[in-house]
């Protein structure tokens, strides 16, 4: 951004923005950081643009708002097209002049298509993570795993039988039906299904996001997003220890709360060279029995898997901030690439706000 004009001292008066932005400013030293692993994909930002017709939004900067609206929980692109107008923050942190046209909000959602096509969100955090300055803050041997859902952008009436049949009210009376995601599906988005987390709660059409968290500091390593059901996580959990395991080259442990106590998981990751500390699940059933925890005390006697346990309970405050703060809560997208790639937006978001505060400490 070059600068900016104003009244103050003169019509005409020129004040650099770097100047009007404090040196202690958070966004600062988001910038700085963003901009220093932008640097590292220049080549993957380059084959992005376009080579004829008209000139496209370029990828640091289409990069840069989508950071910006997950920071701000922005709505929609369209408010955040509309706040980029006149908010002169978000013109420097995107770096855009006083002068510069903001995109059209149709033209900025389908240019965003091309960062999700070209893997640009994963190579980002890629290069995020190897950072010099912030790759020993992360633990390769020690890391945890946890599951939330992302609400779908469909609504109940939606979800209609796969065969066509039902009432002729557009499903707005579905009280008494019986709906199972094999017989029902959303008509808006096929790929959510109806999910409840828990007995008693009521059932809704979300996704179901996943992330691994390095237990040293607390920072997102790895996401994904699947179709929510009962194997989900434990499925998810399995590929993402997996690459993780063959990064390190050697035995590491993984955190995990009661959900993912069942013999086969707990199977699974030893077999993939994964040591399982998973919270043991030892809940008394219907019948008045209770249940055998696939982990026992050659597990739970040693150290670290009560460390574990203490550090596991992070991962809760990355899919916090991405509600309450980010956008994680009810997705505005439809389709699971798509989700996906919000969700992994939303992760590497947290890593910007988080890592600046820890590099100063």
């Amino acid at each position: 951004m070059r600068g900016r004009f104003t009244d103050q001292g003169g019509l005409f008066s020129y004040i650099a923005p770097d100047k009007r932005v404090p040196a202690n400013h958070p966004l600062r030293k988001v910038r700085e950081l963003f901009r220093d692993v932008l640097s590292d994909l220049n080549r993957s930002l380059g084959r992005l643009y376009a080579s004829e017709g008209r000139p496209s939004i370029p990828p640091e900067q289409l990069l840069s708002a989508l950071l910006l609206q997950v920071f701000y929980g922005i709505r929609s692109e369209r408010q955040l097209m509309e706040q980029l107008d006149y908010n002169l923050l978000y013109r420097w942190f995107v770096g855009l002049s006083p002068d510069d046209p903001v995109w059209d909000p149709t033209t900025f959602t389908k240019n965003r298509e091309r960062l999700q096509n070209g893997d640009v969100f994963t190579k980002f955090m890629t290069r995020l993570l190897n950072h010099s300055q912030i790759k020993p803050l992360l633990s390769d041997e020690h890391f945890s795993v946890d599951g939330t859902l992302i609400e779908a952008w469909a609504s109940q009436k939606s979800f209609r039988p796969k065969d066509g049949s039902g009432d002729d009210d557009d499903g707005a009376n579905f009280h008494g039906q019986k709906r199972k995601n094999d017989t029902h599906a959303s008509t808006s988005d096929p790929n959510s299904r109806l999910y409840r987390k828990a007995a008693g709660r009521e059932a809704k059409l979300c996704y179901m996001g996943h992330a691994t968290m390095e237990n040293r500091h607390g920072l997102a390593v790895a996401g994904s997003v699947t179709h929510a059901n009962g194997t989900a996580e434990r499925r998810a959990s399995e590929t993402m220890l997996k690459a993780r395991r063959k990064a390190a080259g050697r035995r590491i442990t993984a955190g995990e709360d009661k959900a993912y106590d069942t013999a086969d998981h707990v199977a699974n990751l030893r077999a993939i060279g994964v040591t399982p500390h998973v919270t043991q699940n030892q809940a008394v059933t219907k019948t008045g029995k209770t249940r055998n925890s696939a982990i026992d005390e050659r597990t739970t006697r040693h150290q670290g898997y009560g460390m574990s346990q203490s550090r596991r309970a992070m991962v809760e405050c990355i899919f916090g901030w991405g509600k309450q703060h980010g956008t994680m809560r009810k997705t505005k997208h439809r389709g699971i690439a798509r989700v996906a790639a919000d969700f992994l937006l939303n992760l590497i978001a947290y890593n910007l706000i988080r890592i600046p505060k820890l590099l100063a400490a």
